[in-house]
């Protein structure tokens, strides 16, 4: 049988997601050409809709994932969301009724996720979702809306984890539908942990920082005795109250450990327009760093005493290193995840003294790790099989 897919990312944490997906994908094909003698037997195309720029999307990000680099590229850009919407839906359409693909492949939460998802549906074209199921309840966010809109237009529903298979269930899809797949990023968490532990910590920090700031020296930046921050979420960085509580409670932070925090480019534009960067920039116990690539990210995860960020990623990352971290969302996301499930997580929405009370409750925990179920490293080939036995 001959298979073509079409994957969509749209930003770069999706291809973390996706370079698994293609890897089994290739695997499965060596093995039908070895075993039954037959010709490949999935064709891939992977579009990237460009929905995110980013300038360190470069040839090494490619050979790190040991993935192509997209056979399409839409350079949709920044936009509003309706802008972004459209001209994804517009330019997809055309690239769907040209590659007549056999599925459609979609990623995550972002809108990229959401346009093309109802595009191929309405070609008539069969959709995957991976990262399918997990819900906040709060209708107000535009993840929780993306996520939502490609569940429902898709003829299978990746779940993540059991909570997510409840979740869908009790929003009506049948069990035909669903997989429970489990969590694709750490397959690539997995694939990559030795290449990033061989790291030199201070010397992959070291062609990142920031100039201009006053910093702890590289020399105090010791296993297990320093914090990270990542911090890119709208609902945190775009509204100045919200944002002056986070960076506040970095402050507090930063005098009981270093920090470094890798800046978001949408985040550091907001610390200068609300008057907060100056501040940042001259404290002596955090280190700003320019947005890090993959496996040194995954390196600082490895060995941080805890970790800041309202990235979904990270947070099952350090679920399963045991990185204690404070999850910066008002509404819970990946619960299995949290230290009351048996992981490492709790969540630190709210004002800045609720967000220090629960600082207080994480920074002496000791590291642990725990993998909720199916988050074993094989959740891509669980997709490829669910996909050919449709």
């Amino acid at each position: 049988m001959n298979i073509k897919i079409l994957s969509v990312v749209g930003a770069r944490p999706n291809f973390m997601k996706i370079a698994p997906f293609i890897h089994a994908i290739d695997r499965h094909n060596v093995r039908e050409a070895t075993i039954a003698g037959n010709e490949p037997g999935i064709e891939h195309i992977l579009l990237h809709t460009g929905q995110h720029y980013d300038p360190e999307m470069s040839a090494d990000f490619f050979e790190t994932l040991e993935i192509p680099a997209p056979d399409i590229n839409l350079g949709i850009g920044s936009g509003s969301h309706g802008e972004q919407l459209g001209k994804t839906m517009m330019a997809f359409e055309a690239v769907c009724q040209e590659a007549e693909p056999d599925w459609v492949v979609v990623v995550g939460d972002i809108n990229a996720t959401a346009a093309c998802a109802l595009i191929a549906k309405r070609l008539g074209i069969r959709v995957a979702h991976i990262e399918s199921g997990p819900r906040n309840f709060d209708l107000l966010m535009p993840e929780e809306q993306n996520r939502i809109i490609a569940d429902n237009m898709s003829d299978l529903l990746f779940a993540l984890d059991p909570l997510s298979v409840q979740n869908l269930e009790a929003e009506g899809f049948t069990e035909k539908r669903i997989v429970l797949a489990g969590n694709i990023m750490i397959d690539t968490l997995d694939a990559q942990s030795r290449r990033a532990a061989r790291l030199n910590l201070a010397a992959s920090i070291k062609t990142a920082i920031i100039p201009g700031q006053q910093h702890p020296g590289l020399e105090s930046i010791k296993e297990e005795h320093y914090g990270v921050v990542t911090l890119h979420r709208p609902s945190n960085v775009d509204e100045q109250d919200r944002l002056a509580d986070i960076v506040c409670l970095f402050k507090d932070v930063a005098t009981e450990m270093p920090l470094l925090w890798t800046v978001h480019p949408r985040t550091r534009a907001r610390l200068r327009s609300f008057g907060l960067w100056e501040s940042v920039l001259k404290n002596p116990n955090i280190l700003l760093l320019e947005p890090l690539d993959y496996l040194v990210l995954l390196r600082l995860n490895q060995t941080a005493r805890l970790m800041l960020t309202d990235s979904g990623g990270l947070q099952g990352e350090c679920c399963v290193l045991g990185t204690p971290a404070l999850i910066l969302f008002e509404t819970a996301a990946l619960p299995e995840t949290y230290i009351d499930a048996g992981g490492t997580n709790l969540l630190a929405g709210g004002n800045y003294e609720h967000m220090r009370a629960c600082f207080k409750q994480v920074k002496d925990r000791p590291r642990r790790s725990y993998r909720p179920p199916y988050w074993d490293g094989h959740a891509a080939e669980r997709m490829v099989r669910a996909i050919i036995e449709f």
